[in-house]
């Protein structure tokens, strides 16, 4: 459908979640519900969009940029870890939103964008207290959708974790859970736990709009080569077709390109976590063709010159990485000291950071994740509804009477689930 200024002004009157609204009053920025961006790649069938990890401004502006281009919609999300109250990104959960809505109105961005919570990780049930707390405030910032993470504990714990939060959620909202930890091909996830999880849900009344799994890939730098494992993805989603829950895909970064279109194609996958990639590009790191960082014999980053930060300030970069220990995937904690000094650099240092960031999310969105024209469809799926709120793709099947907290711990006691080694595994 071609997008008339009138359809845009209509979507952008009632497909803004109230929150949205009253935050920006008078922004033309298309922030929406997750639900809608799922939506829309179901609807284009065989499509995943971008969920691009706001660590800066720069991969923020790249990404809005390059998902314009490609008429995609998109989702800037930031994780707990990353973005939380112990952050080591200075995008976070309380300021994302507003970056992105400063960020569309500047550069004319039309193309819905939902600002995603990624990993609102929960490690134990002491965590709950707190979350029921915080939750609330970051929607109150922005925050259009969220991923439950309680995929640290036990599956019993990680349902009735899920279910407790709930209500703290909007209906609204998109929403994500997840089983097994990301840990590489260690304490792989199973169909059994998949479908434990979403009945449970389903039985209360919920219904996410995605699934994440510990499917065999990392989060960070890949080096293993294993990356995601396609057939344990596409034999989980079909063992919760009668739910309608959507893939997501953590840990993209270290996948090939082959790759990640196998799992657009075999899976239900259709939104796909890309960080650590976005982050190296910006900096002007040189990259392989999907984003993973190339290092020297010695295990160092390899900067290209005339590319991303300047000379000078990389120097600074990896002197302070020396200085701190930092060395790989611990590069990562460079965003929160070094964004206020990339923000001070010159214009067009600023704006080939941003380049290089458009430049990979564009062929990303277009060529491997097929998520082209997918802003159109969920324009459509706004104005048919009429509201910010789509409504529930799927329904309740399952009897509650089935899926109390005694018979929860029951029949999590009967799955056989390896969650694999202790560790931090967080990005």
């Amino acid at each position: 459908m071609a997008l008339s200024s009138a359809n845009f002004n209509k979507a952008l009157e009632v497909g803004r979640p109230p929150t949205i609204s009253r935050l920006f009053p008078h922004s033309k920025a298309l922030l929406v519900s997750g639900k809608y961006i799922d939506n829309a790649m179901i609807a284009k069938g065989k499509a995943m969009t971008m969920a691009a990890n706001g660590r800066s401004n720069f991969v923020i502006r790249g990404a809005l940029m390059a998902a314009q281009r490609a008429n995609a919609a998109l989702i800037i999300e930031i994780a707990r870890s990353e973005g939380g109250a112990n952050a080591y990104c200075p995008v976070n959960y309380w300021n994302m939103a507003q970056q992105v809505d400063q960020a569309c109105n500047e550069l004319g961005i039309t193309i819905p964008v939902a600002i995603h919570a990624d990993h609102y990780g929960i490690k134990n049930e002491n965590d709950l207290p707190a979350a029921r707390i915080e939750i609330p405030t970051i929607f109150e910032f922005g925050i259009t959708s969220i991923a439950i993470d309680a995929s640290h504990m036990m599956d019993d714990k990680n349902l009735m974790a899920n279910l407790d939060l709930n209500k703290f959620i909007p209906d609204w909202a998109g929403l994500e859970t997840e089983i097994g930890e990301i840990k590489g091909n260690q304490g792989l996830s199973s169909a059994p736990e998949a479908v434990f999880l979403i009945q449970g849900l389903n039985a209360h009344n919920i219904f996410p709009n995605w699934i994440a799994l510990n499917n065999g890939t990392t989060h960070g730098i890949e080096a293993s080569g294993q990356g995601i494992q396609v057939e344990l993805t596409a034999e989980i989603h079909q063992a919760l077709l009668p739910y309608k829950v959507s893939g997501a895909q953590h840990g993209t970064s270290g996948n090939s390109s082959d790759r990640l279109r196998d799992i657009t194609q075999k899976t239900k996958t259709t939104k796909a976590n890309v960080a650590t990639a976005l982050q190296m590009i910006s900096w002007g790191l040189e990259v392989n063709d999907y984003g993973n960082a190339i290092l020297d014999a010695d295990g160092n980053f390899k900067k290209v010159k005339g590319e991303g930060v300047t000379e000078e300030m990389w120097e600074s970069m990896v002197a302070y990485a020396d200085e701190k220990g930092w060395k790989g995937g611990n590069y990562k904690s460079l965003n929160l000291p070094f964004e206020n000094k990339l923000l001070g650099q010159p214009k067009d240092i600023r704006e080939r950071m941003c380049k290089r960031v458009e430049e990979f999310t564009y062929n990303m969105l277009l060529n491997v994740f097929n998520a082209g024209d997918t802003a159109d469809l969920a324009v459509e799926a706004i104005l048919k509804a009429g509201s910010h709120d789509p409504g529930p793709k799927a329904e309740r099947i399952e009897d509650p009477a089935d899926w109390t907290p005694e018979k929860i711990i029951s029949r999590a006691a009967e799955l056989d689930t390896d969650k694999g080694p202790e560790g931090d595994f967080d990005d």
